[in-house]
Parts: structure tokens; sequence; C-alpha cells
């Protein structure tokens, strides 16, 4: 990837940048209290919201893996008691845990302007996440994309679905694809290969696949990439670029 100036094409409707954030339960303060886990992690995330925001999207969408293809309400939240009862439930369902967190990132970048929380079905197909993605830019003239999941659960003998020999280089092509702004490969990623090693980001990332899909690729740049406990957790960033 040679590097160039950050433009937009002069009157179109694009995404204008787009941020990766894995999406660990961990990631909510209120799940962890005073405890610092995943520092990190956590400032990774920071930091690629941060560089989201600074692109003056005109709207902001934020797209994680749900039990179904759906639009959610911007104003609700992640309710921290499914996953910690002991703090009493919210009075209705909170978001799937992807947007929940997603939105709780842009709370705590003060991002108070419009926002869409779109769902992606987790096991759907790769067409229907680049369809949907293609549709995101239509939403407004500047679209900021923020994509929530993790990649494999299978990285060690430790990890969630203990260890599958594929899932590191299943990671790594992700990892790739996300620094060399390759959205084909991103776009060519296997449901069925995700599914068996739990990686609840790949609808997220065919979406925005499908919603960066322009003649130039886009220039990207990884801020964190590792399997603590045995899940890979990705974060980058994506602008558009002069010279990808």
């Amino acid at each position: 990837m040679r590097s160039g100036d950050w433009h937009e094409p002069a009157g179109a409707r694009v995404i204008v940048r787009a941020a990766v954030c894995p999406s660990p339960p961990l990631l909510a303060r209120q799940l962890t209290g005073q405890a610092d886990v995943f520092p990190e992690l956590r400032a990774a995330c920071a930091a690629a919201v941060s560089a989201l925001l600074a692109a003056a999207p005109d709207v902001l969408v934020v797209v994680g893996a749900g039990a179904a293809t759906a639009t959610w309400d911007p104003d609700d939240r992640l309710d921290p008691s499914a996953y910690a009862p002991a703090l009493g439930a919210a009075g209705k369902p909170g978001l799937p845990l992807a947007l929940g967190l997603g939105a709780m990132l842009l709370d705590a970048a003060g991002h108070a302007g419009p926002r869409v929380l779109q769902a992606v079905g987790e096991q759907a197909p790769a067409a229907e996440c680049l369809r949907l993605g293609a549709s995101l830019p239509d939403l407004a003239p500047r679209v900021g994309l923020l994509a929530m999941g993790d990649g494999s659960a299978r990285r060690s003998t430790a990890a969630p679905g203990h260890l599958d020999p594929r899932a590191g280089p299943f990671d790594a092509s992700v990892e790739r694809a996300l620094r060399d702004g390759d959205l084909a490969a991103l776009g060519s990623l296997e449901p069925g290969l995700a599914r068996d090693l739990l990686a609840t980001g790949r609808a997220a990332w065919q979406v925005l696949a499908g919603a960066m899909s322009a003649p130039r690729a886009p220039a990207g740049r990884v801020l964190y990439a590792d399997a603590p406990l045995g899940v890979g957790y990705l974060v980058a960033v994506l602008r558009l670029s002069r010279d990808a």
C-alpha cells in the first residue's frame, strides 16, 4: 500500500471513513468496574472511533451481528444485565452485543450526532451482506461506518471454541485485507468457515466491503491485532485515499 492524501470524490455519497472494532463483553466498563481490562485494546478502539469522528460524517452507522438483519432504535443501548445479572435489567431488551458495544464506544467518544444501528444476521450470506453495505452510502452525503465483531474464538487451547489450526490463518487473512484495503478479500470470506471458527465479525466485515466498494481501494491502518484469551481481536481504520 502506498500512502496518499485522504479525500472523497466531489459531490459523491460515500463512506468517508470506516473503523473496525471487536465486540467482547469485557470492553464494557459496567462489567469490569475499576479493573483496567485489556487497556491496549480499549485504547485502540478509542483511537479508531476518534479517527472515524474526525471525518465529520453526516450520519454514523454501527453494524454488527444479530439474530436477524434489522435496524434498531438509535436511542437503544447495551443491557449489561444480560452479562452480569447483578446489575439489574434496564427495563427492556438491550441491543445485540456488537451494536451495544458500538453505541457505547460512540457515547464514550462524545458522539451526539445522527446514528443508525444496523444488525446483520450472523449467518447472512456474503451476497446479502455486500448488498446491505452497498445501500449505506445512500443514507447521507458523508457516511461513517463502525463495523463491530470478533475474529476466530478458536485461536488457542484455552479459547472458547478450543484450538482450530485454521483460526490463525483466517484471522491473519482478515488483518491483511484490512491493512491493504482489500475489499475483495473481505467480500470473499467463506461464511461456513467463519461459522466453524466462531468468527462473529464476518458478516459486519462484508457489509463494510460492500459499503466502501469503489473504483479506488481505501487505505487501511491496523491499530491492534492480537488474540487474548484465544479470541482474535482486530482494530483498524479505513479511509478513502488518492493513492491506495
